[in-house]
């Protein structure tokens, strides 16, 4: 991970890696109340067709916008958020998010993130995200 420059410039990179394990689903339907039982019941995921549960979309969404909020260096610095999912997260899949600042004016800030599965599959593609320097 790189530490937020003083003054962000176009073509600024960061990255962050999130494991999803086992109880990760769990500790965020207790935190969202999104207790969807294809977040927690493998058989019923399976039922669904998926390959067991899956993470919940806005706890890869809260990663995305953590790895532009480190980069910031101040979470009170994320304007919005634009996103679109590109395939689920599984239990055990470790993810990448690589951001790409891609427009600066003045103090306001665009950054585009993606992110990939351990075997390179994306998860999230071209997700928007505005800031504040």
């Amino acid at each position: 991970m790189t530490d937020s420059p003083k003054a962000p410039k176009v073509g600024d990179t960061f990255t962050l890696v999130r494991e999803c394990d086992r109880y990760r689903p769990v500790y965020y339907a207790a935190a969202s109340g999104d207790f969807n039982p294809i977040h927690l019941d493998p058989e019923f995921a399976r039922a669904a067709g998926l390959p067991g549960v899956i993470l919940q979309g806005l706890c890869t969404l809260g990663w995305a916008v953590d790895a532009f909020q480190r980069y910031l260096g101040d979470p009170g610095k994320v304007r919005g958020v634009r996103v679109r999912f590109s395939r689920p997260i599984a239990v055990d899949d470790v993810i990448t998010f690589t951001g790409t600042v891609t427009q600066v004016d003045g103090e306001r800030l665009t950054a585009q993130i993606d992110a990939v599965n351990q075997r390179g599959e994306p998860v999230l593609k071209g997700a928007v995200l505005e800031g504040v320097a």
